[in-house]
């Protein structure tokens, strides 16, 4: 491969990135993925098969940014773990606020690929959504809470909910008031604990 491949391929993800998440996949054409990254069409499948392997890569190229973006706001929050559940979505609602904020890039896809259940860009959304709730459980865990799996599952419903419901209303109130409701239910865990 050409040195300067990851180059080409990291303009074509890139593009695909913004194009992806401010338009939505099935709106997005290969040719204007092409145009935004300065390529040909035909460089463009030199690198990616397909556009569902393309789809599947932009997912994929989300999913360690954001899983460490959470984990940044975790560690940056003050107070024990119930504040620190509840800023993880006052982040989120902080990120809806931004006029190109357009939710969950790994929901939306789904959304769109709802009947092809076997997509690979849906396996990677769930492995994303999946690791994320792993992570959760673990920092529960270390926090104290007891019964940390149902309650990161308990609290990714919320999220999930959240990002569904911030884009139906575009008001960022949901996602503080399911913050508000997470926070709560770690602390209940706390106190049945005795923390």
């Amino acid at each position: 491969m050409p040195k300067d491949a990851k180059t080409t391929k990291d303009r074509i993800l890139d593009a695909a990135n913004r194009l992806f998440y401010a338009e939505g996949i099935r709106a997005v054409s290969v040719d204007a993925i092409a145009e935004k990254a300065g390529l040909t069409k035909r460089t463009l499948y030199y690198h990616f098969k397909s556009k569902d392997e393309l789809v599947t890569a932009y997912l994929e190229s989300r999913d360690q940014p954001n899983l460490k973006l959470f984990s940044k706001w975790f560690e940056d929050a003050d107070g024990g773990l119930s504040e620190k559940i509840e800023a993880l979505f006052r982040n989120l609602a902080k990120s809806a606020r931004h006029p190109k904020w357009k939710g969950c890039g790994f929901l939306r896809t789904a959304a769109e690929l709802a009947n092809m259940p076997g997509h690979p860009a849906v396996q990677v959304g769930a492995a994303h959504k999946h690791k994320f709730e792993v992570w959760l459980a673990e920092v529960i865990a270390a926090g104290g809470g007891s019964n940390a799996p149902q309650l990161a599952r308990q609290i990714v419903l919320l999220m999930d909910g959240a990002f569904s419901t911030m884009l139906v209303h575009r008001d960022p109130a949901y996602v503080e008031a399911a913050g508000e409701a997470a926070a709560a239910l770690v602390q209940v865990q706390l106190s049945a604990k005795g923390t």
